[in-house]
């Protein structure tokens, strides 16, 4: 059984109003007409052949009326008996005029199954506007068609009546929908207004040459057809081009352009549905993305998966229920618009029904395929309020849920890596980058010279630094070298006070904490170089400041962390660490600028400021006598042109910086995403003679044959393993492993996120070469890295390789 129309059905609670206001206006319209209808018919034999052929091609042409495109057409179809009824209302009356009408709106609403109540509402309505029109009509001289030329009276009347039977027409049908379905009377008569004065305000204006030509001659009136019907067989055309438009041709399913619209028209019946507070409010978008369909065009060619597509639109089709709508968008992404939604998850189980369905085999030519999809969930109003913001969120979700190896993911704000924010961010980002580039001079020729006759001493690994004078109170632990140290001095800079502190691992140890959240020397799980909660950033010359939000966008700058030799407790090299302190934002997680910059073309003037600050700063240090190697990390973006070699090898060239100075530091994952272009970058800076180190080791893809295969000098034990070594075996024995497989490739094995002392020793006594964090020193800018060498002495484990005892965890 075919269920009814649902544009002859009223909405449950809507009954009560849309019958009053229908069985008003048929009153209205019958106390208006019923005089001239009756004396109608007492004149029928005295009309002319004229009236009965207009009579006759009007009730023939609303037998197919135009039909506008759109999911709901007979919404707004456009009935050409309108231009032969005003003609009959401007030649013979008011009476002719609605029974004729009325005789095409029975015809027309038989052809289009419309409901009793509607014939009869649509007859009054119309009606109504003859009447009105008529009334017009009667307000001018009269006689308009009587014979002789035509006054600027009776243009103006005859004008006139068209406006009154166009107002009184469109406020009533406008009203009707308002009342019928609860919904804004002027967004929706604002809305179809163009295209109703188009259609119908054109019918009217044909009305009176259509009286003038069958005045001359009966014969002339069906010539009005030729016109009529050249504008109908145009307007077919364009409709079926906009069809055409809207339809994927391969799967005959909608597509984006008819997405948009679906979308658009949704948005707006459930906010309508929202504020009225009805159920089934809420809207979801679901993006899917079929999974492997590239390695089937690729295998089998595009024919084959031509039909796959045709396969899987047909298994959608067939899934999702009317009124909800599936739509191809091209390639093998699919979309599907599910209406009066709940919660979001009516659209999970939607969207589990989806997979199974596409994960049963596609058999194709006797050959299985299985194609399986990921989709992405946006909800209105929840995850946003238009087309482009659902649709974008939706494409979010569902790359989160790729990322996953999930099939189903519903949009959050933490996956969305390419926020308003973000976008922001990274505009901020380049703004920054680009005065840098700006305002920096041009690097040196060969190296710098000295610095004169200024005193000079001794840091940790025996360079020659100027001095500074601070002094600092004595502090050695039992397994610590005695060694004099010269009383405190306090600043009355309260800050001053922590960057000292702070900067001395036996002072800090002996300085009780402000925040007792934060304890000095305790484990520190934020990112390495990054500032615990608390921590105010020195303001150095050379560090970053805040400027005026509206204009600036901050300062990059590179802070360094040192890197201690365990055994002998000597500075070997510093770590450099991208630090921007954003005018809005404070000082931003370095993670997070990363990941945004990694997305774009920033990336490269990111890595190309780091590289001339690093090699310009080593180049500092040389001219102070300071020899140590900086390590700086490098993205994947910069490993796959290979363009950073080119760079580097120019730095160190014009700055005058021996290549065993600088080490690049690639983690893991880098290494992955493309092993054949990160090799070939890799080995070409090995040949420069720039150290190679694997970063974060044990936390990605990696595998003993890295280790053999990469030209590598030191490996990196992850910060995961080494904060959890004193508290946790199994970390533990990771990092033993990681430092014995280092030593026996013959490889330096430094430690990240040393927090404390127990850790430190456990380090020594696996026989780890050199350390990093929180235990020694923080990240800090260049100038305090040569104060803090100043008053850094060097202190060395005493004893022997004893490991203290580890908790083991119990049994699994």
């Amino acid at each position: 059984m075919e269920p009814p129309d649902p544009r002859n059905l009223v909405p449950p609670g809507r009954t009560t109003p849309f019958a009053v206001f229908v069985g008003l206006v048929l009153v209205v319209a019958v106390l208006l007409t019923v005089g001239p209808l009756v004396s109608f018919a007492g004149t029928l034999p005295d009309l002319p052949a004229a009236f009965w052929t207009m009579a006759v091609l009007a009730v023939a042409c609303d037998a197919r009326p135009f039909l506008p495109p759109g999911r709901r057409p007979s919404s707004s179809a456009v009935f050409p008996s309108t231009c032969f009824t005003f003609a009959i209302l401007l030649g013979w009356g008011l009476g002719p005029a609605v029974a004729v009408q009325a005789v095409a709106v029975l015809v027309s609403g038989i052809r289009m199954r419309h409901a009793p109540w509607r014939v009869a509402f649509n007859a009054g309505q119309y009606a109504v506007a003859l009447a009105a029109a008529y009334a017009v009509t009667r307000l001018g001289p009269g006689g308009i068609f009587d014979g002789g030329r035509l006054g600027w009276t009776d243009i103006v009347a005859i004008g006139g009546a068209g406006v009154a039977w166009f107002a009184i027409n469109y406020g009533l049908v406008t009203t009707a929908v308002r009342l019928r379905f609860g919904e804004r009377w002027w967004p929706n008569a604002r809305h179809g207004l163009p295209f109703e004065l188009l259609s119908t305000g054109s019918l009217l204006l044909l009305a009176p040459v259509l009286v003038t030509a069958a005045r001359a001659s009966a014969a002339l009136v069906p010539l009005v057809l030729v016109p009529l019907f050249a504008v109908y067989r145009m307007a077919r055309l364009t409709v079926e081009q906009h069809q055409l438009a809207a339809i994927d041709p391969l799967t005959g399913l909608p597509n984006r352009k008819a997405l948009l619209s679906e979308v658009n028209e949704q948005v707006h019946r459930h906010a309508e549905r929202a504020a009225r507070g009805e159920p089934g409010a809420r809207l979801a978008l679901l993006l899917i993305d079929l999974d492997r369909f590239k390695n089937v065009n690729d295998a089998l060619g595009h024919a084959v998966g031509d039909r796959l597509l045709v396969e899987v639109s047909a298994r959608l089709t067939d899934l999702v229920p009317a009124p909800d709508l599936v739509v191809r968008l091209g390639g093998d992404e699919f979309a599907i618009v599910m209406t009066g939604v709940d919660d979001v998850t009516q659209a999970r189980a939607l969207a589990d029904q989806v997979v199974r369905v596409l994960a049963e085999p596609v058999a194709l030519d006797g050959l299985p395929l299985d194609v399986g999809g990921s989709i992405g969930i946006a909800l209105y109003p929840e995850h946003g309020e238009d087309f482009a913001t659902l649709m974008r969120h939706a494409d979010v979700a569902m790359y989160d849920a790729k990322h996953r190896n999930d099939t189903v993911a519903v949009y959050t704000a933490e996956s969305d890596h390419n926020s308003a924010e973000r976008l922001g961010l990274l505009a901020d980002l380049r703004r920054v980058l680009d005065a840098g580039a700006a305002g920096r001079p041009a690097a040196p020729d060969g190296p710098s010279g000295g610095s004169g006759d200024a005193p000079v001493v001794r840091g940790g690994d025996g360079a020659a630094l100027t001095a500074t004078p601070v002094v600092r109170q004595r502090g050695a632990g039992r397994w610590f070298r005695r060694r004099h140290r010269p009383p405190v001095v306090a600043s009355d800079d309260e800050l001053i006070a922590r960057i000292v502190t702070g900067a001395d691992p036996i002072l800090r140890r002996s300085v009780r904490p402000a925040d007792p959240a934060v304890v000095p020397g305790e484990p520190w799980s934020g990112p390495v170089g990054a500032h615990r909660p608390g921590d105010e950033v020195p303001s150095a010359a050379g560090a970053v400041s805040g400027g005026d939000p509206a204009g600036d966008a901050g300062e990059i700058t590179m802070y360094y962390q040192p890197q201690i030799a365990i055994a002998t407790g000597e500075v070997v090299g510093v770590e450099a660490l991208l630090r921007w302190r954003h005018p809005r934002r404070g000082m931003v997680d370095p993670e997070e600028l990363i990941r945004v910059a990694e997305q774009s073309a920033v990336m490269r003037l990111l890595t190309r400021r780091v590289v001339d600050d690093v090699v310009e700063q080593l180049a500092k240090w040389s001219a102070a006598g300071l020899g140590l190697r900086a390590a700086l990390n490098v993205s994947v973006r910069d490993l796959h042109t290979g363009e950073i070699a080119d760079q580097i090898a120019d730095r160190l060239t014009r700055y005058g910086v021996p290549p065993e100075r600088l080490q690049l530091e690639i983690t893991e994952g880098a290494l992955m995403a493309d092993p054949r272009r990160v090799l070939t970058t890799i080995t070409r800076l090995h040949r420069i003679g720039v150290g190679i180190a694997l970063d974060d080791f044990g936390t990605g893809y990696s595998s003993l044959q890295h280790l053999r295969r990469l030209p590598l000098s030191e490996v990196k034990v992850d910060r995961s393993f080494v904060l959890g070594m004193t508290e946790d075996s199994d970390d533990a024995a990771i990092v033993r492993s990681t430092i014995e497989l280092g030593k026996a490739l013959g490889l330096r094995v430094v430690a990240e996120g040393v927090e404390d002392e127990k850790t430190w020793r456990m380090l020594h006594a696996a026989g780890c070469d050199a350390a990093q964090g929180w235990f020694y020193a923080r990240p800090m800018p260049a100038e305090e890295l040569v104060a803090w060498l100043g008053r850094y002495r060097p202190v060395r484990p005493i004893g022997g390789h004893e490991e203290p005892d580890v908790p083991r965890r119990s049994p699994r």
